[in-house]
């Protein structure tokens, strides 16, 4: 019965869970579109928006498929675009503006996802992936959902702002979704038991940069004016001008309080903020969803260029326990780092959004979801610090935003702590802490040989505002944890709850698997477990 039960909770921690039938040597040479539509989650928008675009011949195979699907949705998510850009927000209409500025952003990095996609597709991209298109179809649909709560957050009729062909558009990037799905090896991956290891995105000189303790940065900010800049972002506009994007760009920021929101723009790569470590370099605002910004705009920090990379810097929000939503760092850089930084906030915190993503060594600080997001995270060597929230409220750590399942997204906690901040040890007993809660339907987050201490309910997890939503379709883990309440006697009965006891099962939510397998695997940098 064990190995049964290892079995299933391996196939439903792969990461598609269908797989679009084989077909006949007959239906091969058919090339009929509507057979293939017929084999995806959508199939009527697949059958409509296939049949009315001219431009793609008759599938002959899944990669042909493939292909003619990613172009349909493209066409869509142009048509999306332009109709964000007519809506004209009243004059004196705050919170229209910047839902509409949120979904513009959205849009705009959805069409550079699906282009990335296309371009891995036709061989321009010749190292691209499978697992790197779903990890950018992942994220296109999560841009388009985020378009949506932005909406929710304000109070803003949806219709007005988020495009009718939004519905149709998140329909057809599930069906690219699962039609690349299809095509993913179902082969595991050799994940080593430990070794001492750095992701394998980071380059050898980045590796150096981020363990160096004399490090010759491009630009230098201070306060005092003894740098080039005296806001951060200031520097980071330079970055973002320069001729080269191949090439990593070193902003040191000296110890001081920075009061601004800084932006990583989506073209912006190889950006590398090095702080004087999280006591010292602080970077801070304060909006927040009851200020009058949207959970995405109230960040602090908003990083969207590939490979970021953050070293020796607290990111806080201070809106404070009152001001709800208030993001301290939102992330939708692919391939980033965040080592040895802080995370300061009450709730939603850290917007772990999207693409892949890597946490060592660093200290977050919150009340209410806050870790949630849908990107593919692994946080080690962590230290999550539970806060006091607000009288008759109960601490949720994360809120995973996984809504399709074919997403290869989800929260992985490993070799961390949880534990009560200074302000709620002496009232841990009058609040109730959970692991998580299922922010979307097919919601993951796995914790695994970490420490546990007494705040944790002996629930383990909570529903979504007491009710059974995603309760079955969920993904929740715990492998080999330890601690007071590391004990699963008392878990919850779900049927999406998981008791991990095979090392193989747990072995897909660490760096080798769940975020980029064997390419992400150095063999030499600062520690780190590629394995379990």
């Amino acid at each position: 019965m064990e190995l049964l039960h290892d079995i299933k909770i391996s196939l439903l921690s792969l990461l598609f869970c269908l797989v679009i039938p084989v077909m006949s040597n007959s239906q091969l040479d058919s090339g009929d579109i509507n057979w293939w539509c017929d084999q995806t989650p959508h199939p009527e928008p697949c059958k409509y928006f296939t049949s009315h675009s001219h431009n793609h011949p008759l599938p002959q195979n899944r990669f042909d498929f493939r292909k003619i699907m990613v172009q349909v949705t493209m066409e869509r998510a142009l048509m999306a675009q332009k109709q964000v850009l007519r809506f004209r927000p009243k004059r004196n209409n705050k919170r229209q503006k910047a839902v509409r500025a949120d979904c513009l952003k959205l849009h705009d990095n959805t069409i550079l996802q699906l282009n990335r996609s296309l371009d891995g597709i036709a061989g321009v991209n010749q190292t691209c992936s499978d697992f790197d298109i779903q990890t950018w179809l992942s994220t296109a649909l999560t841009n388009i959902e985020t378009c949506r709560l932005g909406s929710r957050d304000l109070n803003v009729l949806d219709t007005m702002i988020t495009p009718a062909t939004s519905t149709n558009l998140s329909r057809l990037i599930s069906d690219s979704l699962a039609v690349n799905g299809a095509l993913l090896g179902s082969e595991d991956e050799d994940v080593p038991s430990g070794g001492e290891e750095f992701p394998g995105w980071v380059s050898t000189k980045d590796r150096k940069l981020l363990q160096s303790s004399s490090i010759r940065p491009n630009l230098v900010v201070a306060k005092d004016g003894s740098g080039h800049f005296r806001t951060v972002q200031a520097a980071i506009n330079v970055a973002a001008r320069r001729r080269s994007m191949s090439t990593r760009f070193v902003i040191y920021v000296k110890r001081g309080v920075y009061v601004e929101n800084i932006e990583v723009g989506i073209n912006n790569n190889n950006v590398m903020l090095i702080g004087d470590g999280i006591r010292y370099t602080i970077i801070s605002s304060s909006r927040s969803v009851r200020g009058g910004y949207t959970t995405y705009s109230s960040a602090t920090a908003g990083i969207d260029g590939l490979r970021f990379i953050a070293r020796g810097i607290t990111f806080r929000n201070g809106a404070g326990p009152y001001k709800g939503q208030a993001v301290a760092l939102r992330s939708a850089s692919d391939l980033a780092v965040f080592y040895r930084c802080g995370f300061e906030g009450y709730q939603d915190t850290l917007f772990v959004h999207s693409q892949r993503q890597f946490f060592r060594e660093c200290y977050i600080y919150g009340t209410i979801d806050f870790i949630f997001g849908n990107a593919a995270v692994v946080f080690q060597s962590c230290i999550i610090y539970v806060r006091r929230p607000l009288r008759g409220q109960a601490n949720v750590i994360t809120a995973q935003g996984r809504n399709d399942p074919y997403q290869n997204t989800g929260i992985s906690i490993q070799n961390s702590r949880v534990m009560a901040s200074a302000e709620l040890r002496p009232v841990v007993r009058a609040f109730k802490t959970y692991l998580g809660r299922p922010w979307q339907q097919y919601s993951r987050t796995v914790y695994m040989k970490t420490y546990l201490d007494s705040l944790v309910s002996p629930f383990g997890w909570s529903t979504w505002d007491g009710s059974d939503y995603a309760l079955n379709t969920l993904y929740y883990g715990e492998y080999k944890n330890f601690g007071p309440r590391a004990s699963t006697r008392y878990r919850v009965r779900w049927k999406g709850f998981h008791v991990i006891t095979s090392a193989a099962v747990a072995s897909r939510f660490t760096v080798n698997s769940l975020i980029a397998g064997k390419s992400w695997l150095p063999s030499t940098g600062i520690p780190f477990a590629s394995g379990l």
